[in-house]
């Protein structure tokens, strides 16, 4: 088949929205939802009152109603909560996630790729983290109930989903493992999902289309063991660099931080596209090849095209909050955008790209005023307790409940609160008791700073559309 030469980037929480994917896939090229976090996604918009009623719209089409229907009694707020109350908490997920929490999260991810692929006849995909792995299984049969036609996954080493997509083609179950810190031999570690949980009378569904599945990898030993170790097919390869935004890998053997307190990165972490031309598949370069240039320079490499994420993050379509938009869009004109590779930010352990901007979480001030709590969860350690059981610890959580749990106490200093933060970067700030708003933190590619090069003459704003235009260099 013939695949499109750009790939708009699965960004964050919401910020790779449906109408930013609907835009860029209008326009020929793959437009990416962010699978993210989308269940908490759907419930606040929906406490927001849903504006234009678009999630309500798509719910209508979901094809278990009376899942929707109690989705929608629980969370929709006609009108909206108002700015000064707080959202209705969703469950966390966890190895046995409730059944309230599993419909909502396979019906966000099926309104999210359904508004995405509304009014055009393009292709859609969506992104995952193989790193939150408690809703991967729901949140991939919810897409694929859409009709998605890609599935992108990085930040591991996803070598069950192929096998995954296989079986939701027929609707059957299947089984992810989870990744349990001090699992032993025999423990019961494996994430389920039935499909015919969801069914309470509803007619039998017809046979899904299996999407396309494109790992993200940065090495070339990643990519052969998927392609040789994976429980089905690997369609081709997202090759990301680390000055793309959001999580990097870390530097092969841990050199020392730089002097600016970033990992440094040298040519043991450059992709040998050479090999990985000879693996026969397709991919696309990430990670500083958003422009013109970039896209001749994949091209020439032997890749099908390139992924780009910075220059899109702040387009019109973007779900970044308005405000951010404009304040960073000011800072790259002005030639003061920053991006910082932070070494601690993330609970994941992950080096991650953090915007330096003024009132965010990449503040010191701002860090050190938030009041530590850990009640969304996205990004929790699962670990044995002494018992067999499995527990859940997060670094970013109060300190005294880390170290309750095994954790070590310096694990959690410069630990960041991502799971919260990444919500308020779209608008949907968590209101605490005290009254403050959870405040945000965002990421950006290393190239945060040439984002003024999209901006039509006298323009302050551009679109997805300026963007696609200027990468083809038409």
């Amino acid at each position: 088949m013939e695949h499109p030469k750009i790939i708009q980037g699965g960004m964050g929480v919401g910020v790779s929205g449906w109408t930013l994917a609907r835009a860029v896939s209008s326009l020929g090229q793959l437009g990416v939802v962010s699978g993210t976090a989308l269940e908490l996604v759907l419930a606040r918009r929906l406490q927001d009152g849903d504006p234009g009623g678009h999630v309500r719209r798509a719910l209508e089409r979901f094809p278990f109603p009376r899942a929707a229907a109690r989705i929608l009694s629980r969370y929709f707020l006609e009108g909206g909560k108002g700015t000064d109350k707080p959202y209705r908490p969703v469950p966390m997920h966890s190895k046995d996630s409730p059944k309230e929490l599993l419909e909502l999260c396979v019906a966000s991810n099926f309104v999210e790729v359904f508004l995405a692929r509304e009014g055009h006849g393009g292709p859609v995909g969506i992104n995952f983290l193989e790193k939150i792995q408690f809703p991967v299984l729901p949140s991939l049969y919810g897409a694929m109930l859409a009709g998605v036609g890609y599935v992108l996954m990085g930040a591991g080493i996803p070598l069950k989903v192929p096998g995954v997509l296989d079986l939701f083609v027929n609707h059957e179950s299947a089984t992810y493992p989870l990744s349990v810190t001090g699992a032993r031999e025999g423990d019961d570690t494996a994430l389920r999902f039935d499909p015919r949980d969801l069914q309470e009378g509803e007619v039998g569904l017809p046979p899904l289309k299996r999407p396309l599945f494109l790992p993200i990898i940065s090495s070339y030993t990643l990519a052969l063991t998927l392609v040789r170790k994976a429980n089905g097919r690997v369609d081709g390869f997202i090759v990301e660099g680390p000055t793309a935004g959001g999580h990097n890998a870390p530097p092969r053997g841990r050199p020392p931080l730089s002097a600016t307190g970033e990992p440094v990165y040298g040519e043991r972490d450059a992709v040998d596209l050479g090999k990985l031309r000879e693996l026969g598949l397709p991919f696309w370069l990430a990670g500083g090849y958003g422009s013109a240039e970039g896209l001749r320079k994949a091209l020439a490499a032997g890749a099908q095209g390139i992924q780009v994420g910075t220059a899109f993050a702040f387009c019109n379509e973007s779900g970044l909050d308005a405000r951010y938009k404009q304040l960073v869009l000011k800072q790259a004109l002005e030639g003061t955008a920053r991006v910082f590779t932070d070494p601690l930010a993330s609970p994941t352990g992950f080096p991650f790209k953090v915007a330096q901007l003024e009132g965010s979480l990449s503040v010191e001030k701002e860090y050190l005023a938030r009041t530590r709590v850990c009640d969304l969860g996205y990004l929790r350690e699962s670990y044995r307790r002494e018992d067999a059981s499995i527990g859940y610890r997060c670094p970013s959580e109060p300190t005294a409940a880390w170290a309750a749990k095994g954790g070590a106490t310096g694990d959690t200093e410069g630990r960041r609160c991502l799971c919260n933060a990444l919500l308020a970067n779209i608008g949907h700030p968590q209101i605490r008791s005290e009254g403050l708003q959870e405040k945000p933190l965002l990421t950006s590619g290393d190239d945060l700073v040439e984002i003024g090069r999209y901006l039509p003459e006298g323009a302050s704003s551009y679109t997805a559309k300026d963007v696609v235009t200027k990468l083809l260099g038409v």
